[in-house]
């Protein structure tokens, strides 16, 4: 008579026959900030991967997450601060997440990686998940029995394996590929593969009971991608007021121009400043034509317009959605009339200003504070009410120092503007 062990062996194996049919593994990959959690490091994008028995790909699913701070080395992953500020947090994911872990077996090439941080996004959650590197499949430590020629990366593994090169340092590309690799060891391993102990834990692994929000997956921008002007987020709302009340809308135009770019957030900051004086689209319009025109204006002080200036007048009305016609207009009048007082004084920085730094540069931190001192500047470790200017590697940071500044009025630029502000400085 078989005892109760080998009943819960049957009971397994059967449990296991049935789900031979049903997803089996969950391929993931992730894009962090940085290598090490207790850095304070966290995950900005993460990929899902179900594959059957048979390692046949049966579902998809990959976002950006924000991860409320600076992105790191984004010259690594290629993720900007723009595209993760409307991806959710992983507190509103990790519903869905698990939903898509629970009751298969996690795989990740370097699971001890990825598993260290999925595990730290759930512990800030206080969340306690059967996530382990012991308890799935590394693609990576496999490659020692089924590719013993193979160098450790992704890369090298898939091309030992004699798959197609992939996109490295994207999530889904990362996850596909290896997802690729499980199936090609599936394939030799044969049926049953050698792991169905790690098949029938992953099958009873208890996952705490997690709410699933719905929500919408943000994707990376592909290549060639255009955002929407912040223009078209405003009310095209008629009549236009008589008396625009627009001095804070051309005070905070000024500020995100500083380094002829608006970033994201500089955008956001337009649009909401707008609605909130109660400017409609052609208050706006009016107002960038007359910033233009005192632009131009300015420009032609000394009665000379170099090819520089024109092409920095071409590049203000571009970020302001007018047109190259819209220049010509502008520089006649401003001919036509002589001499016209500019709108404002131009912002530059004077020596003794406190600046700041923030994010992942080339050269090093170090370097840049260096050349600021050299300067006459101060430089600064952290924001404060004093700050000058904070340069950012990347003008939508999300790091504290940079939400401080955008709290403070501080003006938030790209460190080859700041190359300028610096030579503007020495004269």
């Amino acid at each position: 008579m078989a005892g109760p062990t080998a009943r819960r062996r049957r009971q397994l194996r059967s449990g296991h026959d049935l789900r031979s049919r049903l997803d089996v593994y969950a391929v993931i990959d992730l894009e962090t900030t940085g290598l090490r959690t207790s850095w304070r490091d966290r995950v900005v994008e993460v990929a899902v991967i179900h594959l059957d028995s048979a390692g046949q790909v049966t579902h998809e699913w990959c976002s950006l997450v924000n991860p409320d701070r600076d992105l790191g080395p984004q010259l690594i992953h290629g993720i900007s601060a723009a595209e993760v500020r409307r991806a959710p947090e992983f507190s509103r994911l990790a519903g869905h997440v698990a939903s898509l872990l629970r009751g298969r077996v996690l795989v990740a090439h370097n699971l001890h990686f990825d598993a260290a941080f999925l595990l730290a996004e759930y512990r800030r959650l206080r969340i306690e998940p059967p996530i382990s590197p012991a308890e799935g499949l590394c693609t990576m430590r496999l490659a020692g029995h089924f590719l013993p020629a193979a160098g450790r990366s992704l890369h090298d593994c898939c091309r030992a394996a004699g798959l197609p090169p992939h996109q490295a340092h994207s999530a889904l590309h990362d996850a596909r590929a290896a997802a690729q690799l499980l199936a090609h060891y599936l394939r030799d391993a044969g049926t049953p593969p050698p792991w169905t102990s790690v098949i029938d834990a992953a099958a009873a692994a208890p996952w705490p009971p997690l709410a699933t929000e719905a929500v919408v997956p943000v994707p990376r921008r592909g290549p060639g991608h255009r955002e929407e002007h912040f223009l078209a987020r405003l009310v095209d709302r008629l009549p236009r007021l008589r008396e625009p009340q627009g001095d804070a809308y051309l005070d905070l135009l000024d500020q995100a121009l500083l380094d002829r770019h608006i970033s994201a957030s500089e955008a956001d900051a337009l649009v909401a400043t707008a609605e909130e004086l109660g400017l409609a689209r052609v208050d706006v319009d009016h107002l960038h034509h007359t910033y233009l025109a005192s632009l131009a204006a300015v420009a032609l002080e000394d009665n000379v317009l170099t090819s520089a200036e024109r092409h920095d007048l071409d590049q203000v009305a571009s970020l302001l959605g007018l047109q190259v016609s819209d220049v010509d207009h502008a520089l006649k009048a401003a001919r036509d009339v002589g001499s016209a007082r500019p709108h404002a004084k131009s912002w530059r920085l004077q020596a003794g200003d406190l600046v700041v730094f923030t994010g992942a540069m080339e050269p090093p931190r170090s370097s840049w504070e260096e050349d600021a001192r050299a300067a006459g500047l101060q430089v600064g470790d952290n924001v404060t009410k004093k700050t000058r200017l904070l340069v950012a590697a990347d003008p939508d940071s999300m790091s504290g120092k940079a939400k401080k500044a955008r709290q403070y009025g501080i003006p938030v630029v790209h460190p080859i503007a700041y190359r300028r502000m610096l030579v503007d400085l020495g004269r």
